[in-house]
């Protein structure tokens, strides 16, 4: 059976598939909108994902258990995902071949092998090791409660390190002792000051996980800007900040397949490098079944992962792209269970070395990050996120910069967070209340609906709004209005103005006007309203600062204080 038909139509379909979720992820009950479709399956079927929010939570979104059946997959034929199912593999495989169409000894020497690719590798274990944070403060913690196992795990540790310092040259001994110290100082400090303090996790730092990635620039860049011209999916011109940024980081990626052929998959990819660890040893693989090779080189050319089919096979490196075995003239590859007749290779690997620094990098990388307080008290009154979001850490341990909540908020109100609180925010959704058509609607529950991981809670309206058996916890609050009086017109201008009053959309308003009377420079009176906020009531969702007629910063602005998914937030004491 020739497979490579089966593969392009494979990823042509799963290709499709992709645009067609991206563009369907809208809110409505029709089947050209989200309620008729899993918008967030493809996003769901990611390993790197599932493991991650699972080394980061300590639990799985029921979800993300798609994801097993590509581990299977995985197991058994190694990197197929890559060839035949990921829509960025796809597009950077289509853009090589028309890259290097025409021209096979340029194809032959970009597809050899090269040490930088073990790069991805270190992107994988810094990733994992920034999502393990918090599990090893849990074991840390639980291990520092019971004393003797934790003089025998240090003692272990020592008894390692001096076995590991005894051997190699002098200078790489010493290097070793004050590594193995150090360890054995942060172990002894973890375990007994409690380690929930010292490690902590987040996925954010997973920017380059491709699933997400492609889904964010999509959402965020490509479809607002098809659309803003024909106005087929909005009603109105889209906005999104850091645009530019998104757009300059999936050009870089596609455009890099001019150089190599599938760069990214090769050299900065941590999915493809973790299916390539997950499956090196898998059954199934493309072997040269005899040794009748005539050395031609065809398979070469056409290899855009760089697995060296006519040489030492690299098996964590190939996709199952099926190229090599239709290229070969001489019929001596095939999809077999039987080993290479040239020999196999399993790199790109990292040394043992590299690979628990990069873990330890991943580790240390986000209390590091944390470390300025931007997350604490310290964190930017702009930083709001949307309704039904998880507490800030927890939101952090959650989310995959995935962009799906952006793309499905119809007000166009949630935008990326930008570097508000640190480098861990910028792709994590805020509310930017002077964005789009409106504030956060107060009936709008879309971007819980479509959330894959869990960072944003699924809400029913009832929850956000506090009605019904969620009357005694009254709505969900992401922050509170405040006005600024140096700048509202009533109270800098003496000038009458009640929109903020007019559009609080909270029963009763939370903004309620204050009648006075006021002398104007020439000596008239003037009967004024001013507006004033009650933060018992008002739920935050941005609608009086979005109406706001003051240009540029409005004179009633959000803040995150008093938002609900975080009690230390409240505004309003209870005596």
């Amino acid at each position: 059976m020739r497979l490579l038909p089966v593969r392009r139509i494979t990823q042509g379909f799963f290709l499709l598939l992709f645009g067609w979720l991206c563009l369907v992820s809208s809110p409505g009950e029709a089947f050209f909108q989200l309620g008729a479709w899993p918008v967030s399956w493809l996003l769901q079927l990611d390993p790197l994902v599932a493991v991650s929010a699972a080394l980061a939570r300590g639990s799985l979104e029921p979800g993300l258990l798609w994801a097993l059946p590509v581990v299977v997959i995985t197991l058994l034929l190694g990197r197929a995902f890559c060839g035949w199912i990921c829509p960025l593999g796809t597009l950077n495989q289509l853009i090589a071949w028309l890259g290097f169409a025409g021209r096979p000894s340029a194809a032959q020497a970009a597809n050899r092998p090269h040490r930088a690719e073990g790069i991805a590798s270190g992107v994988l274990l810094v990733q994992l090791g920034a999502a393990a944070g918090t599990g090893l403060a849990a074991v840390g913690a639980w291990v520092g409660g019971y004393p003797v196992l934790a003089v025998i795990l240090l003692l272990s540790a020592a008894a390692v390190g001096a076995y590991w310092i005894r051997s190699g040259p002098r200078r790489a001994r010493i290097g070793r002792a004050v590594l193995v110290a150090l360890g054995l100082c942060l172990a002894l400090a973890a375990l007994l000051r409690g380690a929930h303090g010292l490690l902590q996790a987040s996925l954010s730092l997973g920017i380059l996980d491709p699933l997400p990635l492609l889904h964010r620039s999509v959402h965020t860049v490509a479809l607002p800007l098809v659309d803003r011209g024909v106005s087929i999916l909005w009603p109105f011109p889209r906005q999104s900040l850091l645009a530019p940024v998104t757009a300059a980081l999936l050009a870089s990626i596609l455009l890099a397949n001019l150089w190599r052929p599938r760069a990214f998959c090769r050299f900065l990819c941590p999915l493809g490098a973790g299916l390539g660890l997950i499956g090196r040893w898998a059954p199934w693989r493309i072997a040269k079944a005899t040794p009748g090779c005539s050395d031609c080189g065809a398979c070469d050319k056409v290899c855009t992962t760089a697995a060296d089919p006519s040489g030492g096979f690299r098996q964590p490196s190939c996709t199952l792209c099926m190229s090599c075995v239709q290229a070969c003239p001489d019929g001596v590859l095939a999809l077999s269970t039987r080993r290479s007749a040239a020999g196999e290779d399993l790199t790109p690997d990292l040394s043992r070395r590299a690979t628990v620094g990069a873990l330890a990098a991943g580790v240390v990388a986000v209390p590091c990050l944390r470390l300025e307080g931007a997350l604490g008290k310290r964190v930017d009154p702009k930083l709001i996120r949307p309704p039904g979001s998880t507490a800030e850490l927890d939101f952090l341990a959650r989310c995959v910069a995935c962009g799906q909540c952006m793309r499905v908020c119809p007000t166009n109100v949630l935008q990326p967070a930008g570097l508000l609180g640190g480098l861990e925010t910028v792709w994590t959704p805020r509310l930017d209340m002077r964005i789009g058509t409106s504030g956060c609607q107060p009936s709008c529950t879309a971007c819980g609906e479509v959330c894959p991981t869990g960072a944003i809670r699924a809400l029913s309206e009832d929850e956000k709004l506090g009605k019904g058996e969620f009357a005694d916890d009254g709505p969900i609050r992401v922050g509170t209005a405040f006005v600024d009086r140096g700048r509202c017109r009533p109270w800098a201008l003496g000038r009458p103005c009640i929109v903020c009053q007019e559009v609080c959309p909270t029963s009763p308003k939370s903004v309620t006007l204050e009648s006075v009377v006021e002398v104007l420079p020439d000596g008239s009176l003037v009967q004024l309203e001013r507006p004033r906020v009650d933060p018992s009531t008002c739920n935050g969702c941005g609608i009086c600062e979005h109406a706001c007629p003051v240009a540029g910063e409005a004179a009633i602005r959000v803040s995150n204080a008093g938002e609900s998914r975080h009690p230390e937030s409240t505004l309003v004491l209870d005596v």
